[in-house]
């Protein structure tokens, strides 16, 4: 099972994972219970359940660069393109926005 820690403005969100049954990703229970934090997609409102997809959910897979800037990452980090939850925790530490991921908590 490969894992990532998500966190908006440094404050933990939830943790996203991939194993044999596809994507999961589930909001920390101490972060739905302040009333002040919005979820970090309007596709993935705050909610207790896990939100499961047999592909990447859109919201992360929209995190990950495309085309060029991609293409350098692959190349130069022997990563896979199409192994999604290998890129998102690859590339995703620092991308545009208030979104990070992480291999590990923070």
């Amino acid at each position: 099972m490969k894992k990532g820690w998500v966190y908006k403005k440094d404050k933990l969100v939830g943790v996203i994972w991939e194993d044999e049954e596809g994507y999961s990703f589930l909001y920390d229970s101490a972060y739905l219970s302040n009333p002040i934090y919005n979820e970090v997609s309007k596709t993935l409102p705050l909610r207790k359940e896990v939100f499961t997809s047999t592909e990447m959910l859109p919201f992360f897979d929209g995190l990950i660069p495309e085309g060029w800037l991609l293409q350098i990452a692959v190349e130069n980090w022997k990563l896979d393109p199409r192994n999604r939850m290998e890129l998102l925790l690859a590339l995703c530490k620092d991308c545009i926005g208030d979104i990070a991921i992480f291999q590990n908590p923070k």
